[in-house]
């Protein structure tokens, strides 16, 4: 990345055009959190639940396209987030990045993004942090 990003510039993008239960469960797999919450619909109903919910990593791993999309995965250095409701199957996400700080060093810039991913009800389902370095100084050959 050869310009520099602003404070206060946004991105956003559709992380997930629908959560699935094909894809919670391959997650469960990957992950092996086999918890009932996120597979076994009847045991999650019984625990109060509308259906089974997708797993909290699932969806930072879905709203980490953003920020890889925008710098490139190889400029990301940090990644944090705060689960704030659960994700359902059927569920659109969308992730808005918000450059929050861009601190340079040299030719060095370590740029501070926040996040937020909403579900297509608007409601917020994650909130997070992301730190992503940048060398302008260099020249691609």
């Amino acid at each position: 990345m050869s310009v520099l990003p602003e404070v206060g510039q946004i991105h956003s993008m559709v992380v997930c055009d629908e959560v699935t239960r094909t894809q919670i469960v391959q997650y469960a797999g990957v992950s092996g959190d086999f918890s009932p919450l996120h597979t076994d619909e009847p045991a999650a109903r019984s625990a109060g639940k509308a259906s089974i919910m997708g797993h909290g990593m699932m969806t930072m791993a879905l709203s980490s396209r953003v920020v890889t999309s925008w710098f490139g995965i190889e400029s990301l250095r940090t990644f944090s987030a705060r689960f704030t409701a659960p994700v359902w199957p059927g569920d659109r996400l969308t992730t808005t990045a918000t450059i929050a700080a861009v601190d340079i060093h040299g030719s060095c810039a370590r740029v501070q993004i926040t996040l937020k991913t909403t579900n297509d009800d608007g409601r917020l389902v994650l909130h997070g942090d992301a730190a992503v370095a940048i060398d302008f100084g260099s020249k691609p050959k």
